[in-house]
């Protein structure tokens, strides 16, 4: 029998019989200290002597000794003649037992039945498969062995699996190290098992080469090897990977595990978000997930980790996979907007503190020179869940009859200014970020909403753009200053046009505004401008976390007149601040358009609106912008264009009044032309992401708006155009959604179809309709 120790308890298991020092291997440790000669002991039986002695402590102690022997060098003494002797007994033939390569993954027993052709041979493997083999493919032949039966090799192989103990392994490493010799299998076998017999040196071969710390391939030829302990601190370095390694995969597991029954609970009993990040081990591994999900995961090791942990949850390892588990276990809502995670969303605390600083101390630099604008009616017009107001209108009639309108915006420059920590900020933010489900503002709330925008009934100070046209609607004259104006009116886009459709006499500036809207509009047409108005959605979803959470929908014409209105008096402000710039060479943000290489005249015959507008916008060319002159805007019919009148909300904004703000009280311009075309650069990549975000996020709900509608339910669909044959392209009346469908002989483009919805899936931003025949 041998003996070992396991936690210092002697554990016994049978094995073959020993020769000669059979008696020495059963000895009592009394009888083995009184021995007279302990270098006479084969080495089989002396390691056999000190498992039975040493115990764990022992084993510890020895493991020690090695380290301080950590140094040591292993000189192997083998010669040519020494290999040749043994690779003399592998000649394949009939009846040999052999270890081969199955695959890059597997390796089988096999017993040899005949050659197989020149070179290869056929084998019966331990599946009972007849296979042919390269002699490469050899890994192994089992010594001793000269006609073994091919149906017992399952049970050879039970047995050689039962007769496997690493620790026997590490006995013998300790005493290889400390006699500095090397070992073959045979020579293992005899030490650890006390024989070589076939089942005990395949035992050897297998402890040998599924081992990865105590011993080292010296020398190999064909499936003969040579093998020779590593020094100590090469092993101590090994357990200390293979112990990190065990526990990083025991880690693994048990989190695995925790996503399993957290996918499996019913969704509200579903752990809350905050139970994934309490414990910094189940943290980092799900903001890798995350990270994963939104196409943010860069580093290898993390990328391969989620990739196990997506093969173990039985899900593709693509990014839309970790997504779809995030939600199921309940970490991201049912409707989370995943490029929202790429932004630059709340505020940190160092910001935050900036802004109550700075509303400490509320100064304003440019109050000797700010007008008193407060008498006069100021209509604020916008979306009725607006947050940031930052323009306002007033308009006059003239005794000579022309019209005045003044644009009033809002002024955040009185309480940042360039470079400073709030600045900076929002630079990096570029815009803020409005979605159905939420808005991000570019400044902290606290400033944005309240201090910045203008207020209705309060007194808020702003820069005025004031401006008398002329008949045909073209500048006559214009002013830029500070202002102080106090809000008369706030009106959502439907109450300013029922104002304005009803005519009232109560409010004669709001049609002077009208009026001069409708003189601007024609008179930029008759300067090239293209009608580009359509159809525009707005979507307000309330609970965005809940799984069936409240949508509203609203789809609004642009077209309508106080859109039309708003827009045009916007369009007004940018040309001014256009022409201030080119008169004054004032480095400013100039957009502008190259006219397309299509007359719009072409487009005539189309009907007038969405149709005409969407086929107009598929020919425009790609915006420019000009850091240092005015650059003609041929879509708007403008020779210079900056947009100026949302400083809240969009940086290059807030740069342009940075500059016309120094220009207006004589100090330096704080940047230079190419200062604000890096500032430009770096902000454009923002809000080409922040673009694409929203845009995503409105086609989700949208499409999520859609899949809620009863089936069968008829949806009006404007056709757009033809792509092939009879498939169109249709735009959704109800949600403003572009879609494909057929449709019958005899619908042409400007006709309505009805519709009703097949599939809709917004995860997988998929819509498909069909056309409903009466």
């Amino acid at each position: 029998m041998a003996v070992r120790a396991i936690n210092a308890v002697p554990f016994v298991r049978g094995c073959a019989a020993l020769p000669p020092c059979t008696t020495v291997r059963c000895m009592s440790w009394h009888d083995y200290l009184h021995f007279q000669s302990y270098s006479c002991i084969p080495a089989c039986c002396r390691l056999h002597l000190r498992l039975m002695s040493i115990g764990m402590p022992g084993l510890l102690g020895m493991r020690k000794r090695c380290r301080v022997r950590a140094s040591y060098r292993l000189e192997l003494k083998s010669s040519e003649e020494f290999l040749d002797n043994k690779l003399g007994k592998q000649a394949l033939r009939k009846g040999l037992l052999l270890e081969f390569k199955k695959d890059a993954e597997r390796v089988l027993l096999a017993v040899v039945q005949k050659p197989d052709g020149k070179k290869n041979w056929m084998v019966s493997d331990q599946n009972g498969f007849m296979t042919s083999i390269k002699p490469q493919q050899v890994t192994f032949i089992v010594p001793g062995i000269e006609d073994f039966d091919h149906t017992e090799i399952s049970q050879f192989v039970q047995k050689a699996q039962e007769n496997l103990d690493p620790a026997l392994l590490e006995f013998a490493w300790i005493e290889l190290l400390e006699n500095n010799k090397s070992t073959t299998v045979e020579e293992l076998a005899e030490m650890v098992y006390g024989t070589s017999e076939p089942l005990d040196s395949y035992s050897a071969h297998l402890l040998l080469s599924r081992d990865d710390i105590y011993f080292t391939t010296l020398e190999t030829s064909g499936s003969y090897s040579i093998y020779g302990p590593r020094p100590a601190s090469q092993v101590e370095e090994l357990r200390r990977r293979k112990t990190i390694k065990e526990n990083t995969e025991k880690e693994l597991e048990e989190f695995i595990n925790l996503l399993k029954s957290a996918r499996d609970m019913p969704r509200n009993a579903k752990p809350p978000r905050s139970a994934w990040t309490f414990e910094d081990r189940i943290r980092i591994k799900i903001e890798t997930i995350q990270a994963f999900a939104i196409e943010n995961c860069w580093k290898e090791d993390e990328k391969r980790t989620v990739g196990m942990i997506l093969n173990a949850m039985g899900l593709a390892r693509t990014p839309s996979a970790a997504a779809s588990l995030l939600i199921d276990i309940g970490y991201f809502p049912v409707h989370v907007n995943l490029d929202l995670l790429k932004l630059h969303t709340d505020h940190s605390k160092e910001i935050l503190a900036a802004a109550d600083v700075v509303l400490s101390d509320v100064g304003d630099i440019d109050e000797v020179d700010r007008i008193d604008l407060t008498h006069m009616k100021v209509y604020a017009i916008d979306v009725d869940e607006a947050d940031e107001l930052d323009d306002a209108l007033s308009a006059s009639r003239l005794q000579d009859g022309r019209i005045k309108v003044w644009i009033h915006i809002a002024d955040p420059t009185r309480l940042v200014q360039p470079g400073s920590v709030l600045d900076r900020d929002a630079r990096k933010r570029g815009t803020s970020v409005f979605l159905p489900t939420v808005t991000y503002p570019m400044f902290p709330e606290k400033l944005a909403m309240n201090f910045m925008s203008l207020k209705q009934g309060e007194l808020c100070k702003a820069v005025t753009v004031s401006v008398v046209l002329h008949p045909d609607g073209s500048i006559s004259e214009y002013m830029v200053e500070n202002s102080t104006i106090k809000p008369t009116y706030m009106l959502t886009y439907e109450s300013a046009t029922e104002l304005i459709l009803l005519n009232l006499e109560e409010e004669p500036e709001l049609r002077l505004l009208s009026e001069a809207a409708t003189l601007r509009f024609q008179w930029r047409q008759s300067q090239g401008a293209v009608d580009t108005s359509t159809i525009d959605t707005r979507i307000k979803v309330t609970n965005p976390d809940d799984p069936e959470p409240l949508i509203k929908l609203y789809v609004e014409n642009q077209a309508e007149p106080a859109m039309r209105l708003v827009s045009e008096m916007m369009i007004l402000c940018g040309e001014v601040i256009a022409t201030l710039g080119s008169l004054n060479k004032i480095p400013l943000p100039y957009r502008g358009q190259p006219q397309s290489n299509i007359d719009s005249s072409a487009f005539l015959h189309l009907p007038e609106g969405p149709v005409r507008s969407f086929a107009i916008v598929k020919t425009l060319r790609a915006a420019e912008m000009d850091f240092r002159k005015p650059i003609r805007h041929g879509v708007l019919g403008l020779c210079g264009y900056v947009q100026f009148t949302s400083p809240i909300r969009r940086y290059m904004d807030l740069v342009a009044h940075y500059q016309v703000k120094a220009f207006l009280r004589g100090d330096a311009l704080p940047f230079s032309a190419g200062e604000i075309e890096g500032i430009a650069s770096m902000v454009n990549m923002t809000t080409r992401l922040v673009k694409r975000v929203t845009s995503s996020s409105l086609r989700y709900w949208a499409i999520e708006y859609l899949r809620r509608q009863p089936e069968g339910k008829k949806i009006s669909a404007l056709v757009l155009r033809f792509i092939k044959d009879r498939v169109a392209a249709v735009l959704l009346m109800e949600v403003g959604l572009q879609a494909s469908t057929w449709v019958s002989v005899g619908v042409k483009v400007g006709d309505e179809v009805k519709v009703m919805v097949e599939d809709a899936r917004p995860r997988d931003d998929i819509i498909t309709v069909k056309e409903v025949i009466a």
